[in-house]
């Protein structure tokens, strides 16, 4: 006997949270079923909607042009048509057509960031406006960001505050001089300088970031001294490394530190080195594994969790059941080497790109293995890229098509299935790495799958 729902999303990922949000706020009964644990935990955390169109050219340094204003961009301030972008919105018709923000529609994403908005509530910031705004990251780049966790807030790259970034010597993937370094020669409008400090040796050679939040979680002792009151000490001496354009010194008035700033009590680990120091503190996004992609991740799930929807991660689909009339009625769930079959009225295939293993790859072609989608390729395989390695390479679009519905389409551009839907990574016709629109993609598609999926059931 199958395992019933009005909704059934395959996938664990943001597209897949958004799409079972969304069909469960439409009063859907929605399971949610994943192979994996999701990809946020790899993620920086930040909500990328459109930075670039398309991101060909290096953007402009910051202090060319007029300085921005407080804490937004101003399209006047940035004279290359691609990129940094200040508002996405205004770029979604530059875009190609068969990109999902042209299939879906600049509603989509809207929404898409207005659901991601009351899902997280004041853990994130940037929902009072439809600008990007420009984040450090790990990489001493800045970031053109639609929506960004409430510890990177006071990094915010057009705030002209003279900033500290703090490196640990123990971390050694993390310089944090290299970093002012970059920062500075990206033209940020800001005086920075970097600072490399102990504090991390009191802990074993190969301690995880974790491990660090914990301990400034909990005020651990080290050394005798509470792991806060510790780092603080070891900052304090640098808070006058800043030097200006006219060779003076400058106070720093705030401090960035690789993202390990606390977990559970992070805002309060915040506020404590803040007070200490006596200048404002944030986080700078890293990679995996990402502290602020673990806390999104957990918040999400937490939302799913009292929206009602349920939830179960390891559990591939290896197979599908259609109807007379072409649609699906079941797909099996590899649970624990036993096939189960979870049936529904309508399904979101949520599964992610060639990356995530939603899409497959060999030398025959590329394939969507769960459903059997069409993905959409040229058939010469020398047209799947350019010789460019930062060009606009033809592989970064493939992917399930859709239609303005969130239907996925079969290779004629008719419905594949009348109730299966597709969002995020698996579906095709956007460069998000170089548009830095991942996010919006997977927000805009899922809302869209998930509203008309939780419809189809209820027909």
């Amino acid at each position: 006997m199958a395992i019933d729902s009005d909704v059934l999303v395959v996938g664990g990922g943001l597209a897949a949270i958004t799409a079972a949000a969304a069909a469960a706020r439409e009063g859907a009964d929605v399971r949610l079923v994943s192979h994996k644990s999701s990809t946020l935990r790899q993620a920086s955390g930040l909500i990328d909607a459109l930075g670039y169109v398309p991101a060909t050219e290096p953007a402009q340094p910051l202090r060319e042009g007029p300085p921005t204003a407080g804490r937004e961009l101003d399209p006047d301030d940035w004279p290359d048509p691609e990129g940094p972008l200040a508002d996405p919105f205004e770029a979604i018709d530059r875009l190609p057509e068969s990109h999902p923000y042209r299939t879906v529609g600049a509603d989509a994403l809207g929404d898409g960031l207005s659901l991601f908005d009351e899902l997280t509530g004041e853990m994130y910031r940037g929902g009072h406006t439809d600008r990007n705004a420009l984040v450090p990251t790990f990489g001493g780049s800045v970031k053109p960001t639609a929506r960004y966790p409430a510890a990177a807030e006071a990094g915010i790259a057009s705030d002209d505050r003279p900033t500290l970034i703090v490196g640990f010597r123990s971390l050694t993937d993390y310089d944090a001089r290299a970093f002012a370094g970059r920062l500075e020669a990206a033209g940020v409008p800001f005086d920075v300088a970097g600072a490399e400090v102990e504090f991390a040796e009191a802990f074993r050679a190969d301690t995880k970031i974790t491990r660090l939040a914990k301990a400034l979680d909990h005020d651990e002792e080290i050394d005798g001294v509470p792991a806060r009151e510790a780092l603080a000490k070891a900052v304090a001496p640098h808070l006058h490394d800043v030097v200006d354009e006219a060779g003076g010194v400058d106070r720093v008035e705030r401090v960035g530190f690789p993202a390990f700033l606390g977990d559970q009590h992070g805002e309060a680990v915040r506020e404590e080195l803040a007070d200490r120091l006596g200048a404002d503190v944030f986080e700078i996004p890293m990679g995996p594994p990402s502290l602020p992609g673990l806390r999104l991740e957990d918040r999400l799930y937490d939302a799913l969790d009292e929206a009602g929807v349920r939830f179960e991660t390891g559990n591939p689909v290896v197979g599908i059941e259609t109807q007379s009339d072409g649609a699906i009625e079941t797909v099996s769930v590899d649970r624990k080497g036993r096939e189960t079959p979870y049936g529904a009225d309508a399904f979101v295939l949520a599964t992610g790109g060639l990356v995530g293993k939603g899409l497959d790859s060999d030398r025959e072609g590329v394939t969507e293995p769960a459903f059997g989608l069409h993905v959409e390729q040229p058939a010469d395989r020398y047209e799947w890229f350019v010789d460019d390695a930062f060009g606009d390479q033809p592989y970064a679009r493939f992917g399930v098509r859709i239609d303005e519905e969130g239907r996925a389409l079969d290779e004629a551009g008719a419905p594949a299935y009348e109730n299966v839907f597709a969002a995020g990574g698996v579906v095709g016709g956007a460069d998000v790495a170089r548009e830095k629109s991942a996010s919006g993609v997977s927000l805009a598609t899922g809302v869209v799958a998930g509203r008309r999926a939780a419809k189809e059931a209820s027909q």
